[in-house]
C-alpha cells in the first residue's frame, strides 16, 4: 500500500472519531448541565523519527512529509452554560467552577444539572435519572426536606435550605484542583477518578435557575458538516490511490 493511502486511512479514522464526538454533543444540546467534548488532533511523526524503528525506516523523500494525524485525548469543556430562569423553587444553577454531588445508591457522582425535586421520602433528588440520584449536603449526607405543610422551601445563594423559617439542610458544592481528572458517566454526570472533591470556595448558587448545555447547535452542526466532508475527501483519495495501485499492477504484469 502506498504512503499516501496510509495517510488517507489515518484521516478517515480521525474524522470518523470526530463525527462520533460531535454527534454526541449535538444529541445533548438540550441536556441541562451538559459539557461538550473537544477532540484534539495531533500530527503523527514519520516512522524514522518516532522511536519505533529508528534509522531502519529512514527515507529522505518521505521523511519530509507529514506522518498523518492521530487523535489526542479528548477533553471536556468546562465553560459555563447559559443560565435560564425557572419557576421551580428547587432548581439551582452554579455560578463558578463547582459541582453538585449526588449519590444513586452505589457511588457518588458530580453534576452541574441543578434540576431538583423530592422523592416520596422527601429527599432532595435530581429530576434526571428517574429521581434515583439523591443530592448530597456539604457533609456528604442526603438532604431531607420537611413535609409540604411546613411551607415552601427556600434556597439561599450559599446553598442553605429553609422551610417555615427552619434550617433543614445545605446543598453541597464541590470543586476539583484538576477538573480534567473527571470522567463522564452518562448525561451530565461525572465521576472523580483521582483528584478528590473539596468544598468549593469561589462558587455561589443561583436559586430558581438552571444551567443549560454548552453545546452551540449552529457551531456543532457546522463542525459536523466540515468533518463529514473531510472524511469523504480522505475516502475519495484512498479509493483513487487504490485504483492507481491496481492499474499499475495490471499494466506491469502485462509488460512482463
Amino acid at each position: 500500500m502506498t504512503y499516501g493511502a496510509w495517510l488517507s486511512a489515518a484521516g478517515m479514522q480521525t474524522n470518523q472519531y470526530r463525527q462520533e464526538v460531535l454527534a454526541n454533543n449535538m444529541a445533548n444540546v438540550n441536556t441541562p448541565g451538559f459539557k461538550k467534548d473537544l477532540t484534539i488532533l495531533r500530527e503523527r511523526a514519520v516512522e524514522s523519527s518516532n522511536g519505533a524503528g529508528g534509522g531502519k525506516f529512514l527515507n529522505l523523500l518521505l521523511d519530509r512529509l507529514s506522518g498523518g494525524t492521530f487523535v489526542a485525548p479528548t477533553y471536556h469543556s468546562f465553560a459555563g452554560g447559559p443560565i435560564t430562569p425557572t419557576e421551580n423553587p428547587l432548581d439551582v444553577a452554579i455560578q463558578g467552577d463547582g459541582f453538585f454531588a449526588v449519590n444513586d445508591g452505589t457511588e457518588t457522582k458530580y453534576t452541574r444539572d441543578g434540576r431538583f425535586t423530592t422523592n416520596p421520602a422527601n429527599e432532595l433528588v435530581m429530576v434526571a435519572n428517574d429521581g434515583r440520584a439523591r443530592v448530597l449536603g456539604e457533609g456528604g449526607a442526603p438532604i431531607t426536606l420537611l413535609p409540604q405543610s411546613a411551607g415552601r422551601p427556600e434556597i439561599a445563594a450559599d446553598g442553605t435550605i429553609r422551610q417555615g423559617g427552619a434550617l433543614v439542610g445545605k446543598i453541597g458544592v464541590f470543586e476539583f484542583a484538576d477538573r480534567n481528572s473527571l470522567r463522564k458517566v452518562g448525561g451530565s454526570l461525572f465521576k472523580a477518578t483521582s483528584d478528590p472533591a473539596r468544598p468549593a470556595e469561589s462558587s455561589t448558587l443561583l436559586p430558581g435557575n438552571v444551567e443549560g448545555s454548552t453545546v452551540n447547535p449552529v457551531d456543532g452542526l457546522t463542525s459536523l458538516i466540515e468533518t463529514t466532508r473531510a472524511f469523504q475527501l480522505n475516502a475519495n483519495m484512498f479509493s483513487l490511490q487504490d485504483t492507481t495501485i491496481g492499474q499499475a499492477i495490471s499494466r506491469v504484469g502485462r509488460i512482463g
